[in-house]
């Protein structure tokens, strides 16, 4: 089993992140820099990655093939979002929302797609690019609900369901399932600002890591988290498949891109909305740090 692509995509955004940390430590990346840098993440380069994440093939045999995918990662959000009701009791309501979001929230795209490519092969990157549909509509309906707040339920809907990323959403999945073509200067423009989307997020978080002290990273709660990110949710993912006997591949692309680390999102929506962005950038980073071993691990045990 080759992990030369998962460790070159960890070591990529590890890079990426240090660059980001060096432009703020040298003032290059100043307050308002940093809140220009959220504000394109949020509203052009992360929109424009989910509308590309959707341009796939979809047809009847793939929609056959795929379904239990679907079904299994549909299930896995709604159980991630289950446990982050009842796992982090006593948290201070800043942390506690971090949590709940980087729970359902995992790097299941950035990382998962070429680790589920390099590991299963082409049909490992068809079912990882199927079972994202279901986290990125979790993580930008449910999830969004975190970090926003509204005096009701109905303001609460309107702000959620007009955000950038839930637009994006739903006109991703409606090229998708009518496979609209998406063609010409369009494609290309939404594939350039989609490729910036890593670079920007990742910069982000190092930015924000350039406040932190890089010996407070493994506290309680960030150990805990990963725990729970790296080995406790993956873990019940694989028993969930094998007693309901699911096909070996979808088990091994699930129980994979279940265990990938926070997602760099999750400090870019704390910092946006006033949550514990520090916090946040200690889990995303502590938790990446780990999967290095993790992730390998988890591959080598459904080899």
């Amino acid at each position: 089993m080759d992990f030369t692509g998962l460790f070159e995509m960890q070591g990529m955004l590890f890079t990426i992140m240090i660059l980001g940390y060096i432009f703020r430590k040298a003032g290059m990346i100043s307050d308002e820099g940093k809140s220009l840098l959220t504000d394109l993440v949020l509203y052009v380069t992360l929109p424009a990655s989910i509308i590309k994440s959707f341009q796939i093939e979809f047809n009847h045999q793939i929609l056959v093939s795929c379904i239990v995918v679907i079904v299994v990662a549909a299930g896995i959000q709604v159980g991630a979002w289950l446990l982050g009701m009842i796992l982090y009791p006593g948290f201070p309501d800043e942390r506690k929302k971090v949590l709940q979001y980087a729970t359902i929230c995992s790097n299941a795209g950035i990382l998962g797609n070429p680790i589920a490519e390099g590991i299963f092969g082409s049909m490992g990157l068809l079912y990882a690019s199927i079972y994202t549909i279901p986290q990125r509509t979790f993580m930008w309906s449910i999830g969004l609900t975190y970090f926003t707040q509204a005096p009701d339920m109905k303001t609460l809907i309107k702000k959620v369901s007009t955000h950038p990323c839930i637009v994006s959403v739903v006109i991703g999945m409606l090229i998708m399932v009518f496979q609209i073509p998406v063609q010409g200067f369009l494609s290309l423009t939404i594939k350039n600002i989609a490729g910036g989307n890593t670079f920007l997020a990742m910069s982000l978080v190092g930015t924000i890591l350039a406040e932190v002290p890089f010996r407070s990273l493994p506290e309680k709660d960030t150990v805990y988290y990963s725990f729970i990110r790296l080995f406790f949710i993956p873990f019940l993912v694989y028993l969930a498949c094998h007693f309901a006997q699911v096909d070996s591949l979808v088990t091994g692309v699930s129980v994979v891109l279940s265990g990938m680390p926070s997602a760099s999102v999750t400090a870019v929506l704390a910092a946006k909305y006033g949550k514990d962005e520090v916090f946040a950038t200690k889990c995303v980073v502590l938790s990446t740090l780990l999967s290095m071993v993790t992730v390998p691990l988890w591959c080598l045990f459904l080899a």
